[in-house]
């Protein structure tokens, strides 16, 4: 049975028209007419491409993931605002990560769950582009978090006389304020750069949401500026912020290990394991899908569609995880917030 999608699109006065067809198979194809520059109305999300016959089961673990990430993020934040033996810094910045991972998730998640039961999904142009903006800049914020709570171990350990100078209250919040900036203002421009492009072939994005390449890739016109700008980009912000994070810790365990007692190196790793962890997690997964996708020619599509929603959705669902493990306080404060809920 035959599906037929028509979107009707316009710019400088001229319009294209293009007709999907859901073949028997499950495969979508398009016939699109001759046109001059036009700019699409909508694109139509597909999903994993070549695994649409198993997307319902696929979506089991990833519904799974995103319920332990809401859940347990949200009970991360509720315990540090309800404890106020916990308005340090250290755990104020794990707020910050836990709220942004409960964000950065349901900004995928739940469209990404409606294709794996439903079917492709249409978005319009505005909406592509904004969960664009959000899942891009989620990101970035999430490495900047990482990179204040590196800040907040080097000072803590190897300046521990001037933490309560430098990391005062009103230091939280700029940083707080400050990623948000960075964030806007990093993304901004990939967006811009979007809607200087014209689609006139296919509007079908192969992918679970919408990202800067997925859709520059679709138009008719040169994306290479966007190209360059995103890897540049990405470069001077994760990329930066790895390097400073590796030379925090570096700092750190040149200290730690200086240190006289065993006692006290013992606690010092203990401070800062939860966060090598987190850290590991987060870059690894990201430089890895970062690389594939831009060097992994024979990586199959499906492939790397999967490792572009993992390295989004594995952070939020470990990092509270982790944290729960490693840090006592969190963990008896949780523990005794689900014994007063009973």
């Amino acid at each position: 049975m035959k599906t037929t999608y028509l979107f009707s699109t316009s710019m400088y006065s001229t319009f294209c028209l293009s007709v999907f067809h859901v073949k028997d198979s499950g495969h979508l194809s398009i016939r699109t007419s001759n046109s001059t520059s036009t700019h699409h109305t909508a694109f139509l999300l597909t999903g994993v491409p070549g695994l649409e016959d198993f997307q319902i089961w696929i979506s089991i673990p990833f519904s799974f993931m995103y319920l332990l990430a809401v859940i347990g993020n949200g009970l991360v934040m509720a315990v540090v605002a309800w404890d106020r033996n916990l308005h340090e810094p250290m755990y104020l910045f794990l707020a910050m990560l836990a709220l942004n991972d409960v964000l950065l998730s349901t900004v995928i998640v739940p469209r990404m769950l409606l294709i794996f039961w439903q079917g492709p999904f249409l978005s319009t142009f505005p909406a592509c582009l904004t969960q664009m903006f959000f899942v891009h800049a989620l990101f970035l914020s999430e490495s900047a978090v990482l990179l204040a709570m590196a800040f907040d171990r080097y000072v803590a350990i190897c300046v521990p006389l001037r933490y309560a100078t430098l990391l005062m209250g009103s230091f939280i919040s700029k940083v707080g304020l400050a990623l948000v900036a960075r964030s806007v203002a990093v993304v901004t421009p990939g967006v811009l750069l979007i809607l200087r492009l014209h689609f006139c072939r296919s509007n079908i994005i192969h992918h679970t949401y919408c990202e800067n390449m997925g859709i520059a890739k679709l138009a008719c016109n040169s994306y290479a500026l966007n190209s360059i700008y995103g890897l540049t980009a990405a470069l001077l912000t994760t990329g930066l912020d790895f390097v400073l994070i590796t030379l925090s810790y570096w700092l750190i365990l040149r200290t730690v290990f200086q240190l006289p007692s065993k006692e006290a190196r013992t606690k010092a790793f203990g401070t800062c394991g939860a966060h090598i962890c987190v850290i590991l997690i987060f870059y690894t997964l990201a430089f890895f899908s970062f690389f594939t996708h831009r060097f992994g020619n024979h990586v199959p599509s499906h492939v790397l569609i999967l490792l572009a929603n993992l390295y989004l959705l594995v952070p939020p669902t470990m990092n509270p995880i982790v944290y729960g493990v490693k840090t006592k306080e969190i963990r008896m404060r949780v523990l005794g917030l689900c014994s007063q809920a009973k």
